[in-house]
């Protein structure tokens, strides 16, 4: 299952707001299908679909990823078999800054290193293995202004003692080691990044502007596990570099101004603890009444913006 965190910005509390799609009832048709009718591992005669690396993304996409019919089942050999990750790239390859230009109060240079601390962040928030493992972001938090009022008192305190109000997976991909461990080092990564001068409110200041989906393959923490789920993030997140000749900031560091994050295969009904909790076909077939019964999503849908969304929580279409 999983949720929509909702819009924050400018340093205001961040709080989830509502919860919604998941792997569940879509799954659970489709785990069937496979096991039971057509497995696709036994279909010799069956098309394994295109795996051409994809270019990197510039623009917002017409349409989701077209879906197979009966995709092939992931495997710890072929973790990302079945889904469109499967031509996405690897972990940070998959975060491509834009060109820089002078923009704003920014020169060229600026703009350069102000990309790529977007993408350190994003790298550190999402990718990094000890975080992945449920660790403490620090490279990422050292990334954040400290005089942005609270943003960084705030994070600390959702990663310290994480409740509905204050969870850090609103802003950074964690699960609990005790309860799954990653299938290989790869995490697939596809999204874009753009920059501008600020307007109106923001006029001062030089917005960099994020949108990435990750794709994290898992089994269960237990010895001989060999099932594997996947989970799918996306988050948008836009830093703002203010003029330092108007405001008080720090060189170096990135002002966060608002972030927001959908998740396809995490539990609606987890208790608070600060981790992400995929779910597994095993569980949901021994389990059916964990699915959520909320409209249906496809995790790889990338042409939709989050706040076209439902709030709810809901199923997905495919992990």
């Amino acid at each position: 299952m999983g949720w929509d965190y909702d819009g924050h910005s400018g340093g205001e509390s961040q709080s989830p707001a509502a919860r919604i799609a998941s792997g569940a009832v879509g799954i659970v048709v489709a785990a069937g299908l496979a096991m039971l009718v057509l497995r696709p591992e036994l279909m010799p005669w069956r098309d394994a679909g295109d795996t051409t690396p994809l270019g990197a993304e510039t623009e917002r996409p017409s349409a989701a990823p077209s879906e197979e019919a009966f995709p092939d089942r992931p495997t710890l050999a072929e973790p990302f078999r079945g889904s469109p990750a499967v031509r996405w790239a690897d972990g940070a390859a998959g975060i491509q800054p834009p060109a820089a230009k002078a923009t704003g109060w920014m020169s060229k240079a600026q703009v350069e290193a102000a990309l790529k601390r977007a993408k350190d962040f994003l790298v550190a928030s999402n990718l990094d293995p000890a975080v992945l493992k449920g660790g403490k972001p620090a490279a990422a938090l050292a990334l954040i202004d400290p005089k942005q009022p609270d943003v960084r008192a705030d994070l600390e305190k959702s990663l310290a003692k994480p409740t509905e109000e204050d969870d850090p997976t609103s802003l950074f991909t964690r699960f609990s080691p005790k309860e799954v461990r990653q299938v290989g080092t790869v995490v697939k990564t596809r999204g874009r990044m753009t920059f501008e001068e600020g307007k109106g409110k923001d006029a001062d200041a030089v917005l960099i502007r994020a949108d990435y989906t990750f794709v994290y393959p898992v089994v269960k923490a237990a010895p001989g596990s060999d099932e594997v789920a996947r989970t799918i993030v996306r988050r948008t997140v836009v830093f703002a570099l203010s003029d330092p000749e108007k405001f008080e900031v720090t060189q170096g560091r990135l002002a966060l101004w608002e972030w927001n994050a959908n998740v396809g295969n995490s539990t609606c009904d987890q208790d608070e603890d600060g981790f992400l909790h995929p779910q597994f076909d095993s569980d949901l077939m021994t389990a059916p009444d964990t699915a959520p019964a909320g409209p249906e999503e496809d995790p790889y849908d990338r042409s939709k913006g989050l706040d076209e969304l439902s709030q709810e929580c809901g199923t997905v279409s495919r992990t």
